[in-house]
């Protein structure tokens, strides 16, 4: 229980420093990198590109994940995309 005036003014400046503390830790949320793939980010196109330049040029989906840079189903999932975007065009 807080008596005198000085002890109300030291309760305050210790929450104030407290809330800084909690907003400093809040940023922090805010700013991470969410989990998860994220889908056609630069890691992706550069991932993509490279699948559909070696599928482009002769390699089948096996080789190219043999390359182990791939999974299985990430060359299926490119190859679905690779051929939307020639449907497409």
């Amino acid at each position: 229980m807080i008596k005198t005036l000085e002890e109300a003014l030291k309760y305050i400046s210790e929450l104030e420093a407290e809330n800084a503390e909690l907003r400093v830790e809040l940023e922090h949320y805010r700013s991470r990198k969410r989990a998860g793939r994220k889908k056609h980010d630069d890691a992706w196109a550069a991932s993509y590109s490279d699948f559909a330049a070696k599928y482009e040029g002769g390699m089948t989906i096996m080789e190219i994940v043999n390359q182990g840079k791939i999974s299985r189903r990430t060359a299926y999932r490119y190859k679905a995309y690779y051929e939307m975007q020639k449907k497409e065009q």
